[in-house]
């Protein structure tokens, strides 16, 4: 059963696509693919991505990845939130660093350990979900009470269950 939502691949070798649909069976709800990157954006408008999984190198003889940099670097602009992990087969060290610097959640190298891949792309997701505390929680909560009570404070703590007292110390927090 996939445990995570939708996955876009962007790469211009479609060979790729049929790898990674083989390799994360059952990691992913969705897998959309595109081959060219001018094409990220509209898809970010129209569908909810939970990751992008891009190739660095789109134009035929060149292999420094600056593609992949600059492509990082607008989707980051429009969507923060979206993680984005870079793969390239002509990977080096400074390569990888620069693609981080820019944004990266991470970077793998083709041909890639399936294992390492689908771990990649979790945390990637993963660190991307933020974790809410139980005290924030629970001050969102009564202010919506608070909110729905058109700011009653007497029907608010009534309807939390607590005194009025304490509600003023929740929302002195």
């Amino acid at each position: 059963m996939a445990h995570y939502g939708t996955l876009l691949v962007v790469d211009d070798n479609p060979s790729i696509f049929t790898t990674l649909e083989i390799c994360l069976d059952g990691v992913f709800e969705r897998i959309l693919t595109l081959t060219t990157p001018e094409k990220i954006l509209p898809t970010l408008e129209q569908e909810a991505v939970d990751v992008v999984l891009l190739d660095m190198n789109f134009s035929i003889g060149i292999n420094n990845g600056q593609e992949g940099l600059w492509w990082v670097q607008v989707v980051r602009r429009r969507h923060p939130h979206i993680p984005i992990v870079l793969m390239t087969a002509y990977a080096d060290v400074k390569l990888a660093v620069r693609g981080l610097k820019n944004g990266a959640a991470d970077f793998v190298t083709k041909p890639w350990d399936n294992h390492e891949l689908i771990r990649v792309l979790k945390d990637a997701v993963d660190s991307s979900t933020e974790v809410v505390t139980l005290d924030k929680m629970e001050v969102e909560h009564v202010r919506k009470v608070v909110d729905k009570c058109h700011g009653n404070i007497s029907k608010a703590a009534g309807l939390l269950g607590i005194s009025r007292q304490r509600l003023y110390k929740k929302l002195g927090k």
